[in-house]
């Protein structure tokens, strides 16, 4: 009866000392990352429509096709649940696949500028809208997870919540977060000819 009486009287002041933000940001950032993973599955949905349409008008680019092919399937295998938000390794495989498949729709869709057809065709034009509308959706949600992981992660190394982390929390870690890879840090040349003639 005491400890019930006891556990009445500081419960209000226990949320109102931070201990209900650490697993309330870390949940956010879950719920964030399964909206990140939603559209990157919205995606890789669309490919297979998408390769279908271009392989009717573009048969001699089945390097392509099949690089795009090679790539999806690679990105839907390798899977990152939230429990393993915090795995560095783990984190950098996905972010190489769903990154090794951003190149080859890339690639693609450079390829399908030498198809005027295609680039006409009604069920193209509507696949590249919707692959379009993705891939704006894929960095809205990348910037609401790279968001909520910064919060968690600044909740589990601030006071007051950090005091929870050494008593309660003890196996929370910082989630890891979307990187950007080195060639796309690169300032790019920019080469103009200086005009003179022989």
């Amino acid at each position: 009866m005491r400890t019930l009486l006891f556990l009445l009287m500081i419960a209000p002041f226990l949320s109102a000392c931070g201990f209900n933000t650490i697993p309330t940001a870390e949940e956010q950032a879950k719920a964030a990352w399964s909206e990140v993973l939603n559209q990157y599955q919205r995606r890789a949905d669309l490919i297979p429509n998408l390769v279908e349409t271009v392989k009717g008008y573009a048969q001699q680019e089945k390097d392509v096709l099949q690089a795009v092919v090679e790539a999806r399937a690679k990105a839907t295998q390798v899977t990152l649940p939230p429990e393993m938000l915090d795995d560095p390794q783990a984190f950098q495989a996905f972010q190489e696949s769903q990154a090794g498949l951003t190149g080859a729709l890339s690639r693609l869709l450079a390829v399908v500028e030498n198809y005027p057809d295609l680039k006409s065709n009604q069920n193209f034009l509507a696949l590249q809208a919707q692959l379009e509308g993705t891939e704006n959706r894929i960095a809205v949600a990348r910037r609401d997870y790279i968001e909520a992981v910064r919060v968690y992660n600044t909740t589990l190394r601030t006071f007051p919540s950090m005091i929870w982390t050494w008593f309660w929390f003890t196996d929370a870690e910082p989630f890891q977060n979307f990187t950007v890879s080195e060639d796309k840090m690169e300032v790019p040349k920019v080469e103009f000819g200086t005009g003179k003639s022989g």
